[in-house]
């Protein structure tokens, strides 16, 4: 027992001297490791950093969010989509009346301008929405109130701004009941909207003003269609049945034959998180492919290293054997030394790998999720390269002759 734990102290001091009488090369040969390592884990913490902030965007839409859009038509037998909307307030309307299964409905409508408070202007994007939007969209109010279905109705000039409009227009509070012009038409301000945050691509969901559909549509874009229709469902299982109830009741509002092309499409809160997630996933595999090829030449490196060590030391280990040293004991020091640049290699990639993860989410302002987990796997995967790919080398050296090794040149 004492005599392997000496062997095995030999064997480190060594492996520790012959890795250290060559720094450049040893450093090197473990130089794509690191870089495999670091790939792993910027590549996980990007993936992770995305889904979690492509969940968050989804949820900050509201509860059992559908969205009903302008669809595709055919001409000349090609299908296209036309961006010219068929949607009405009417419409609207009747998926409220006659729609079960929804819960909410508002219209929606947008345009951009610039906003005069003052002596200060802010540029922005002016939305225009029914009174439930505030339900559909899960978005309190954080001053005053929202408009009310009388404003509607009548096209009452109110507004009511997200957090961003706000603190530009009215760096000093007090927005609430104060006059911003719109295109030249002055709107009351009767509410701010409680802060959002931003998106997953970065844009800044409080930069927004809401104000009465039938306001904008008149007062600032002149639009005689409604862009969109939000949704919510009345539950969680009801959204298919939503989706179904509108779709019927929008073909025959439309008179669309049976079979015929919809003039518009639905997309719901759980298809667009399965579409985003696709696309997450996309990302994330293409960029721990990248990873893998460079672990894989990270370990063809090593085991080319050992294969020129096994060569330059051949006199060495002819010495060696022929003062007793058996042909394990030979397999085991290189094989340490070849295990030994691969967990060198897979703490610098780490370090690397965290640091390059850090520096994207502070310059980029991409989101990152750095998990413990990845780093733990990325390291055993860094130790079982060096083993896999130094066992060659270390078994060739195991198995020179003596006599031939010491008649080497």
């Amino acid at each position: 027992m004492r005599n392997s734990i000496v062997r095995l102290g030999n064997i480190t001091v060594v492996g520790l001297k012959s890795i250290a009488r060559n720094k450049m090369r040893s450093l090197l040969t473990a130089l794509g490791i690191v870089i495999g390592v670091a790939c792993v884990i910027v590549s996980v913490a990007i993936g992770a950093g995305v889904a979690q902030s492509v969940s968050e965007m989804i949820n900050s839409l509201g509860s059992n969010f559908i969205m009903v859009m302008p669809g595709t038509s055919t001409q000349s037998g090609a299908r296209m989509f036309t961006g010219n909307s068929t949607l009405t307030e009417e419409d609207a309307e009747a998926i409220k009346r006659e729609a079960p299964a929804v819960g909410y409905v508002s219209p929606n409508t947008r345009t951009a301008a610039q906003v005069i408070a003052g002596e200060l202007n802010w540029s922005t994007s002016i939305q225009g929405v029914g009174v439930e939007w505030p339900n559909i969209r899960s978005w309190n109010i954080d001053e005053g109130s929202f408009f009310t279905e009388g404003d509607v109705r009548s096209g009452a000039k109110v507004a009511v701004l997200g957090k961003t409009v706000a603190d530009n227009l009215f760096p000093s509070g007090g927005a609430v009941g104060s006059i911003v012009r719109i295109k030249n038409v002055p709107f009351k301000v009767v509410g701010v909207l409680e802060k959002k945050g931003g998106s997953m691509m970065g844009s800044d969901q409080d930069d927004l003003i809401i104000a009465p559909y039938t306001t904008v549509m008149k007062r600032l874009s002149g639009q005689s269609k409604i862009g969109m229709i939000i949704v919510s469902a009345a539950s969680a299982e009801q959204v298919q049945d939503a989706m179904d109830q509108m779709d019927a009741l929008l073909r025959q509002r439309h008179r669309i034959p049976p079979g015929g092309d919809a003039d518009f499409m639905m997309r719901s809160q759980e298809e667009m998180a399965q579409a985003n997630a696709q696309q997450v996933g996309l990302m994330r595999n293409l960029l721990l492919g990248i990873a893998i090829v460079s672990l894989a030449v990270g370990g063809i490196g090593i085991m080319n290293i050992m294969l020129v060590s096994v060569t330059e030391r051949t006199r060495e280990i002819g010495i060696r054997m022929a003062i007793g040293a058996r042909g394990r004991h030979v397999l085991l020091q290189f094989l340490f030394e070849a295990v030994t640049l691969s967990v060198l290699g897979g703490l610098l990639g780490v370090l690397f790998g965290v640091g390059v993860a850090k520096l994207i989410e502070r310059v980029i302002k991409w989101p990152i999720v750095i998990s413990p987990q990845a780093i733990i796997v990325a390291f055993v995967v860094a130790a079982t390269i060096g083993i896999f790919f130094g066992f060659y080398p270390a078994r060739k050296a195991s198995k020179l002759d003596p006599i031939d090794a010491l008649r080497y040149e």
